[in-house]
């Protein structure tokens, strides 16, 4: 299963050529190609996938999305990765 998962570009600059951005995850700050978003500003969030930002997306999805993903984890403690894998 592929996963995007959102972030805050929090700063943006370029490198080899390539516009790139530092997005901060929650207190994670991972680097990210800017390329396919190239409107998206420091402040915007943007669903991040192997590396490369894909989307823009605005701070409340952003947030759903996060609380979403953080039910699943929750989940899968409560239960055990070994069920999860099951069905």
């Amino acid at each position: 299963m592929c996963l995007g998962v959102p972030g805050k570009i929090i700063d943006r600059y370029e490198a080899n050529g390539l516009p790139m951005g530092k997005i901060d995850f929650g207190g994670t700050v991972r680097e990210a190609c800017l390329a396919y978003v190239p409107e998206a500003v420091v402040g915007d969030y943007t669903v991040i996938h192997v590396g490369f930002a894909i989307s823009r997306l605005s701070e409340e999805e952003a947030q759903a999305t996060l609380e979403t993903l953080r039910g699943i984890i929750e989940l899968e403690e409560e239960i055990g990765p070994e069920h999860a894998e099951q069905g």
